[in-house]
């Protein structure tokens, strides 16, 4: 069992200079001199110091592509970085050279990277205690793809959600990188999953590829809610224990208003405000932020109902939370993710403006040489 896998093995003690090569690099970055636009991304080079006290320096093999990306680019995103900033959260590679005190890590090994920004890069020095080692019979592209988006599945499904064995859970967006780890979470849980995706091609998709019973695969259209109430009725419920929503908007109300008693609704994004342009449409963002489901806390006080959000990024710098909730993960959601699209690193604007479009599933990655 993958989640079983032993933590980094400890090497020799710590040494002042362990590394393979101590010298500045010269590295290859995407970076954005100002939020606001894609167009504003450029692809630069840059020189990459040597890692520094607890960190250990890694060449980028694959690089995953989340949403969160695209906000902070167009500004969107609460916590993107001010002035210029690189995109990315998260990559996978090899470790290539080490500061002092990383005794956890040896030159050469495979790992995964988590990142507070910069990870659009071919190399990168980050904490040793952000990394986390690639299961054996994973690629880079895979490694790649599953720590953010497994690490929002586990915590928004288990933790926040906690859906339990038999327990209905509706799952947005659920073709998607995030959707497909929260549905092998609920696989394993032993839980019953509403799919909900935007088109039917994604839910042909979605019947045949991950055996879903085509009652519980559900197109937001005109038909949502019926469709909702015929899923319930699939399931024998008379209401949904989780709802597990990164889209908001007008699929929000139609779910919420289907929670259970003790219901839990779990909110983590709001893709419905994002436009297909490479800046923001302010108009459209006005017309969406107006429209936005409003609820009365005092009105869920009967309904015996619960609203919670997250931002996930917050954990990145919970430095000691990180490999325990990295080893529940992999227990929850042993399997490598399904890759939906792959570009090269010169590629990333094209690839991003694909996630956008909406129209993938699974994970966009882009892939470096390995050399």
């Amino acid at each position: 069992m993958l989640g079983c896998m032993p933590l980094p093995r400890p090497s020799a003690p710590s040494n002042p200079d362990r590394s393979q090569d101590a010298s500045t690099r010269e590295r290859h970055v995407w970076r954005i001199q100002s939020a606001g636009s894609l167009a504003n991304l450029k692809l630069v080079t840059d020189s990459l110091p040597p890692p520094g006290v607890g960190e250990v320096q890694v060449r980028i093999h694959a690089v995953g592509l989340n949403f969160a990306d695209i906000f902070a680019c167009q500004g969107l995103y609460s916590a993107t970085p001010k002035g210029p900033f690189i995109p990315g959260l998260e990559a996978a590679g090899t470790i290539v050279s080490l500061g002092s005190e990383t005794s956890n890590w040896q030159l050469g090994d495979r790992v995964m990277v988590l990142t507070r920004f910069g990870g659009y890069a071919d190399a990168i020095n980050v904490p040793q205690a952000t990394l986390w080692p690639i299961p054996n019979d994973w690629t880079f592209a895979q490694a790649a793809a599953y720590p953010v988006q497994a690490l929002t599945a586990w915590y928004g499904i288990e933790r926040l959600g906690n859906a339990r064995k038999g327990a209905v859970v509706l799952v947005q967006s659920a073709a998607g990188g995030v959707g497909l780890h929260a549905l092998q979470a609920l696989h394993s849980l032993e839980a019953k999953p509403v799919a909900v995706v935007g088109s039917e091609r994604k839910r042909q998709w979605l019947i045949a590829e991950r055996g879903l019973a085509p009652q519980t695969v559900v197109v937001r259209d005109r038909e949502y809610s019926a469709k909702l109430d015929a899923a319930l009725r699939f399931h024998r419920a008379s209401g949904f224990d989780v709802v597990f929503d990164a889209v908001y908007g007008d699929a929000f109300r139609p779910a919420f208003d289907r929670l259970a008693p003790e219901g839990r609704y779990v909110l983590f994004g709001a893709a419905d405000f994002m436009g297909s342009g490479a800046r923001p449409n302010p108009l459209r963002l006005l017309s969406s932020w107006l429209r936005r489901p409003k609820l009365d806390p005092l009105a869920m006080i009967p309904l015996n109902r619960g609203l919670l959000a997250f931002n996930l990024i917050w954990l990145w710098e919970q430095a000691d939370r990180l490999p325990e909730s990295m080893r529940a993960t992999l227990a929850l959601i042993p399997s490598p993710p399904h890759i939906g699209a792959r570009f090269a690193f010169d590629q990333a604007i094209e690839a991003m403006t694909l996630l956008q479009g909406g129209q993938t599933t699974g994970k966009v990655v882009l892939e470096l040489p390995v050399e």
